[in-house]
């Protein structure tokens, strides 16, 4: 689904800022959008604490009927 894909997109982009924030101390999507603070950042902050709330339910997911028609 379309939805997954954009989900995990998003949540490997968290992880990513989270890297960069651990290794360098350096906060993208802050820095992009005009600090922590700001209103983008918080929805960008958001949608990735979304996506992973979302990519949590494709652990659960029984993927083997949708292999079986591919």
């Amino acid at each position: 689904m379309i939805i997954d894909k954009i989900a995990l997109i998003l949540a490997i982009i968290g992880g990513l800022n989270w890297g960069s924030i651990g290794i360098f101390g350096f906060d993208l999507v802050a820095f992009l959008f005009g600090g922590s603070a700001s209103t983008v950042s918080r929805v960008v902050y958001t949608l990735v604490g979304l996506a992973a709330v979302w990519c949590i339910s494709l652990l659960f997911r029984d993927t083997s009927a949708a292999r079986e028609r591919t």
